[in-house]
This record gives C-alpha cells, sequence and structure tokens, in this order.
C-alpha cells in the first residue's frame, strides 16, 4: 500500500499568538505538526505494520518545516516530500499537493480534518477534486480490506458507518489512531532519511488577506447576588445585548 500523508507546520496550541506589520509574528514560537494530521500520520503506521507499504509525508512550507517534516519521518514515514512555498490559501495548497499526487499514484491519501491555525477544513475536499477521487470526512476509525476501506465518521447526532474503494482523500481525527511518540532509532534513521524539494506550480490567487487582528479583550466579570435575578436580566439586556 502506497500511502501519502500531508502534514501541517502550526503553532503549538500554547503559543503567545502576536501579529507585527500585518503579519504573524514566528518569534518564541514553537512549531508542531498539526494535531490532526498527527492522527493521521499514526493511522498510517498502522496500516502500514497491517499490510506493508510506504508512507510519504507531504508538506507545503518553506525551509524552517524541515524539523517538523523530520519529526513525521522519526514517527514512522519512510520519505518526505517538501514542496517549496508558503501555503497562502487551501486553494493553493490544494493545488500543490494534487500535482504532486497526480504523478505517484498513491493508494491513499490521509491528512487531519482541519489545521489548527485556519481552521478552514477545506484542503482535503479541494485535493480529492482535483483528483477526481472521494473524500470522506472527519474519519474516527479506518479499516483495509483488500482494496475496500471501513470507516466510522461523526454525524450530527450520531456516527455513520462509510465503506469506499481505494483509492481516496480521508481528513482524520481522534481516536482514529494513538499518537506515537519517535523512539531513539526513529529519531535517529529519520537524519538519513529522504526529503525531496520541489518547487511549486503556479496557481492563480483565488484569496487575498487583507489584515489580521487579534479577539477583543474579555470584559471585568460582573458578579450578581443568586437572590437577585432581575439585575442579571437587565445586565443581559441591556449591556450584554444578548435579550
Amino acid at each position: 500500500m502506497k500511502i501519502l500523508v500531508c502534514i501541517t507546520h502550526v503553532p503549538d496550541t500554547t503559543s503567545k499568538i502576536s501579529f507585527t506589520d500585518n503579519a504573524f509574528n514566528t518569534s518564541g514560537v514553537q512549531f508542531i505538526i498539526g494535531p490532526y494530521d498527527e492522527y493521521a500520520l499514526s493511522k498510517a503506521v498502522d496500516l502500514k505494520e497491517q499490510h506493508g507499504g510506504t508512507i510519504t509525508v507531504l508538506n507545503v512550507g518553506d525551509a524552517e518545516t524541515e524539523p517538523t517534516i523530520r519529526k513525521a519521518l522519526a514517527i514512522g514515514a519512510d520519505d518526505a516530500i517538501r514542496i517549496n512555498a508558503i501555503p497562502k490559501d487551501a486553494g493553493f495548497v490544494a493545488a500543490q499537493i494534487a500535482s504532486v499526487a497526480k504523478s505517484e499514484s498513491y493508494d491513499l491519501i490521509l491528512m487531519g480534518r482541519e489545521s489548527i491555525d485556519y481552521n478552514g477544513g477545506l484542503v482535503h475536499g479541494l485535493v480529492a477534486d482535483l483528483l477526481s477521487m472521494p473524500c470522506i470526512t472527519p474519519i474516527m476509525k479506518l479499516d483495509i480490506d483488500g482494496t475496500l476501506a471501513k470507516m466510522s465518521r461523526e454525524i450530527e447526532g450520531g456516527k455513520e458507518s462509510v465503506e469506499c474503494n481505494l483509492p481516496f482523500v480521508a481528513g482524520c481525527q481522534e481516536p482514529i489512531a494513538e499518537w506515537k511518540i519517535p523512539n531513539m532509532r526513529g529519531i535517529m534513521s529519520a537524519r538519513t532519511k529522504a526529503l525531496k524539494v520541489v518547487e511549486p506550480i503556479s496557481v492563480v490567487d483565488d484569496v487575498v488577506y487583507g489584515s489580521y487582528s487579534l479577539p477583543a479583550p474579555k470584559g471585568a466579570c460582573k458578579m450578581i447576588d443568586a437572590a437577585n435575578p432581575g439585575e442579571l436580566l437587565t445586565l443581559l439586556r441591556n449591556e450584554a445585548k444578548v435579550l
């Protein structure tokens, strides 16, 4: 089985976010593999152990993302591809992924249900469309039987069982697999695994970001005596404007 896992290079969830000159300030920020992408990678490792095959990780990013890619190699990927471009928007990223995937004939393309920076949740669907493949997302369980995939995903009010023939694209979420912690052997071998850098294809910019801003700071907390519900209603109506 030939598996492609697409990973993002995102700020750690504990990072303090700020902007300078209308751009994200990366100073002092620690970057990680997108958590949902790490679930996808961990599931790919499980599938490789069960069925054999190879795992390629792919990232759209500049040279600063290579430590993140090396961690993915340490977790269990066999090789990696870095598309040498700053990820501008979902359409741009999907076009870059599809351009590589078209020439490699992957049996399965896995990625997280969304990145944790922009939280768009669009890339898997766009990639599938560009490759004329089915897209199933978000999946919580995945089993492969020959060329048939059996999956479970969350829907409003419950869960849904889905079957699909390979190849297809899937967006993953917990609890599809347990995260893998790189061991020393994996870390050492990751240093010598192949990391191929390819130049991006030209894509028309459909999205232009005008500005970035942080949410407004939280206001002061007002304590209302439990014996005075009328005051609470007045504040909700006149100040909070929610009634």
